[in-house]
C-alpha cells in the first residue's frame, strides 16, 4: 500500500517562537520553516544527514551493491538507491529529486515489496527524471526502480532511463504529471512487466504519448531485472532496441499487408438456390451479413427458409432463429421444401420420406433452432447467437426478424436500439467468423404499397441506416399480390459489397401445391433453378 507523510496544519515553534511557521505531519513529525528545526514524531528517531534536507522526514541510507541483482555501487550511487532502516526494518531507499536534484521524497520499500513514500512526492516526478533534463533521442521508462537500475547499468548509466513511482497501478498518472518532459524526447520506449497489468499499462501509456513517438517493449521473461538474473541480459537490450511504435488496436499500415493480400482467401463461401442471385453476389459467405427485406406478406420466411434448407444439405451447420413462429412451423416448413409438399397441410405422409428428409436436415446433426416466439431483449439474442456460433460451431445464422427485438420496447428510441443491435451482430460476425441472414421490415413507401408491387430501396430500411451502413449485402424482395402475377417475386439488389453490381437479380415462383420458391425467368416461364430441384414439377 501506498502513504504519504501529509501535512496537517501549522503550529507555533518552540524553538524560535514563530506563531505558524511550524508544521505538523500526518506521522507526527514536525518541521519549522522559520528557522529549519525538524524534531521526529513519537517513535521515530532523527537520522537525517547533512546531505538530506530537513522537515521531510527522510530515511538516512547508504550505498551498496545489490549483489541478488546484479547491481553494482556505481550504479546505486548514481541513481540514488541505498539500503537503510525504518521503523526498525532493513529497507531499500531511492531517493526522489526535484528537477534541481534537491531530495523532495524516498520510496521505502520492504522486503514483502510493499512500500511507503516518505516526503513530499507531489514535488517529484518520474524516479531519476532530474538526471536528464533537456531530453534527447531516447528515454526508456521501466515499471520499478530495480528495473531501472538493471537498464541503466547494462546502458553504462550513460542514457535516459527512469522508473514509475508506484508501479503500474499508477501508472498513467505518473505519465501524465511528466508528459511534457517525456515529449522532449524523440522515443519513449515502456518497458513494463509482461503481465497482464504491465501490458495493460504500457498501452495505457502510449497513448498519452504524441502519435508515432511511443514504443512499447515485449519481454520473454517477467521484467528486466529477472531477465539480467537469468543471464539474459543480451535478450533485454535487444528487446528493448526492436521495441515496436505502439498502434492502437486495428490500425495497420500497408506495407505490412503483403502476405496477407496475396494469401489464399479460406473464406466458405456457398451458393443461392438461385443462379440470378449467385451471378450478382457469388454467392453467400462466412464472416458476412446480409440482410433481406421486403413489405408485409411478400415471403421472406419462405425465401430464408429455402436458404436454410440449400445451406444444410450442401452440407453446412445452420442455426435458425424464428421469432414470428414456432420452432415446429419452421422445422415443418423445411421439411416441405425437401418433400416438395407442405407438411403442415398434408393429411397423410409417407413417414420414410418423412424420416429420409429429417435426416437430410434437422436431424442432420448440423441444424439448430430457438424455441422463442415473440420480442426478445438484445443482450439475450446475442448470447444465444454467440453460444450457437461458438459452442456448436455454425457456419451460418438466420435471424428472421430484427425488428422484432425491439418491438416489446415501452416508449424507447427504436432507432437507437436497433442501431445498437446491429453494430453488435456486425461485431459478432467478425469475432466469430460465421454468415448471417438477417431480415428486416420496410417502412411504408410514399408511393406505390410493397405488396402492390412498390420496389424497394435501402432509404425505406425500417428503423435505422446502420441496417444498411453494416450489411454486406441488402437484398430486397418485391411482389403485387393483387396484381397478374401475384406469386411472382423479384430480388433486387440493393447493396452488393462484394462485387457492386446491384438490381434485378432474378424472378422466383410461389408454388402453392409444393410451398416452393423457384427460379423463373423474366417472361415467367419457369426455368431449372440450381440446388437439387429436379423434384420440382415445372
Amino acid at each position: 500500500m501506498t502513504n504519504e507523510s501529509e501535512f496537517l496544519k501549522h503550529i507555533p515553534c518552540e524553538s524560535c517562537g514563530s506563531s505558524d511557521g511550524n508544521s505538523l505531519y500526518s506521522d507526527g513529525h514536525t518541521y519549522c520553516f522559520v528557522c529549519d528545526t525538524y524534531k521526529p514524531g513519537d517513535g521515530q528517531e532523527d537520522i537525517l544527514t547533512n546531505d538530506q534536507p530537513k522537515g521531510l522526514g527522510l530515511v538516512k541510507h547508504e550505498t551498496r551493491p545489490l549483489k541478488k541483482r546484479g547491481i553494482n555501487e556505481e550504479t546505486c550511487r548514481k541513481l540514488r538507491y541505498g539500503i537503510g532502516e525504518y521503523q526498525g526494518n532493513n529497507v531499500h531507499v531511492a531517493d526522489y529529486c526535484d528537477e534541481r536534484g534537491h531530495v523532495v521524497a524516498q520510496k521505502v520499500r520492504f522486503a514483502d515489496k510493499n512500500f511507503v513514500m516518505l516526503g513530499d512526492s507531489k514535488k517529484a516526478g518520474l524516479w531519476c527524471q532530474h538526471l536528464w533534463k533537456d531530453g534527447g533521442r531516447k528515454v526508456i521508462v521501466t515499471e520499478g526502480e530495480i528495473d531501472c537500475l538493471t537498464v541503466s547499468q547494462l546502458q553504462g548509466n550513460k542514457w535516459p532511463v527512469v522508473s514509475l513511482p508506484s508501479g503500474a497501478a499508477g501508472a498513467k498518472r505518473a505519465v501524465q504529471k511528466s508528459i511534457e518532459w517525456l515529449e522532449k524526447f524523440e522515443e519513449v520506449v515502456f518497458c513494463f512487466d509482461n503481465d497482464d497489468a504491465g501490458r495493460k499499462a504500457s498501452e495505457q501509456c502510449a497513448m498519452l504519448m504524441s502519435p508515432g513517438k511511443a514504443k512499447v517493449v515485449t519481454l520473454p521473461l517477467k521484467d528486466a531485472s529477472d531477465m539480467m538474473v537469468a543471464g539474459k541480459s543480451k535478450e533485454l537490450m535487444d528487446s528493448i532496441w526492436q521495441a515496436k511504435t505502439f498502434r492502437p488496436d486495428g490500425i495497420v499500415p500497408g506495407d505490412e499487408l503483403w502476405e496477407i493480400i496475396t494469401s489464399k482467401d479460406d473464406t466458405v463461401s456457398a451458393p443461392y438456390p438461385y443462379d440470378g442471385m449467385n451471378e450478382k453476389t457469388g454467392g453467400i459467405r462466412k464472416r458476412e451479413l446480409v440482410t433481406f427485406t421486403a413489405g408485409t406478406g411478400i415471403g421472406k420466411s419462405a425465401f430464408c427458409r429455402e436458404i436454410a434448407h440449400h445451406l444444410l444439405t450442401m452440407g453446412h451447420t445452420v442455426g435458425y432463429i424464428a421469432l414470428e413462429e414456432s420452432v415446429k412451423r419452421t422445422a415443418q416448413g423445411i421439411l416441405s421444401i425437401d418433400l416438395n409438399e407442405p407438411v403442415h397441410r398434408c393429411d397423410e405422409i409417407d413417414e420414410k420420406k418423412l424420416k429420409d428428409a429429417f435426416k437430410k436436415t434437422l436431424g442432420s446433426g448440423r441444424c439448430y433452432l430457438y424455441d422463442h416466439f415473440g420480442s426478445i431483449d438484445c443482450d439475450s439474442l446475442l448470447s444465444r447467437i454467440k453460444y450457437m456460433a461458438v459452442g456448436l460451431g455454425l457456419d451460418f445464422v438466420i435471424l428472421d426478424h430484427l425488428s422484432i427485438v425491439v418491438s416489446g420496447l415501452e416508449g424507447g428510441d427504436e432507432r437507437r436500439t436497433i442501431d445498437q443491435a446491429m453494430t453488435r451482430l456486425r461485431s459478432l460476425v467478425e469475432q466469430t467468423g460465421i454468415g448471417m441472414v438477417l431480415v428486416s421490415h420496410l417502412r411504408r413507401p410514399d408511393g406505390k404499397a410493397h405488396e402492390e408491387g412498390g420496389q424497394t430501396s435501402l432509404s425505406q430500411l425500417r428503423g435505422s441506416a446502420g441496417i444498411a451502413q453494416l450489411s454486406d449485402m441488402v437484398v430486397g424482395l418485391e411482389r403485387d399480390q393483387q396484381g397478374e402475377h401475384p406469386n411472382i417475386t423479384t430480388v433486387r439488389i440493393l447493396k452488393n459489397r462484394w462485387s457492386g453490381d446491384t438490381g434485378e437479380a432474378c424472378y422466383v415462383q410461389y408454388d402453392k401445391d409444393t410451398g416452393r420458391l423457384s427460379e423463373t425467368s423474366k417472361d415467367f416461364s419457369t426455368v431449372e433453378s440450381t440446388g437439387g430441384y429436379d423434384d420440382v414439377p415445372f
